[in-house]
């Protein structure tokens, strides 16, 4: 057996159009096709391929952090970002790896759920401001 790629990650949520806009608007994912299941949700996509479920109707007690910490996400613009999470006051932590080859850039923040969202920038990407 062998691994080709990630195929999505799942996300639960209390409020599918609070996780449906976030997402949207800050990864600029969109709402595609997803299977007629006998609950609530959306599947989002990027580049044509469906690589975060959603799934709703779960009370806000159950959204809690399982083994899994994060998901990552290569992006580009970090000024960009950063000045969208401030306006939507997002609250973020912002690190650049000073020990690895090339000093990437990695921004975490949390979506309305709770989950942590990675976002990973070139090196090259001026700090912002």
């Amino acid at each position: 057996m062998a691994i080709r790629g990630m195929n999505h990650f799942t996300i639960l949520t209390d409020d599918v159009e609070a996780t449906r806009e976030f997402y949207c608007s800050l990864l600029d994912l969109t709402v595609g096709w997803r299977p007629n299941f006998n609950f609530p949700g959306l599947w989002l996509y990027a580049g044509g391929a469906p690589i975060l479920h959603v799934i709703g109707g779960r009370p806000r007690g159950e959204l809690q952090a399982g083994v899994i910490d994060h998901m990552a996400f290569s992006a580009t613009d970090l000024a960009g970002t950063v000045r969208l999470l401030r306006e939507r006051g997002i609250a973020y932590d912002l690190r650049r790896l000073a020990n690895s080859a090339d000093g990437q850039w990695q921004l975490f923040f949390h979506d309305p759920n709770g989950a942590k969202v990675e976002f990973d920038f070139d090196a090259a990407e001026p700090a912002p401001a």
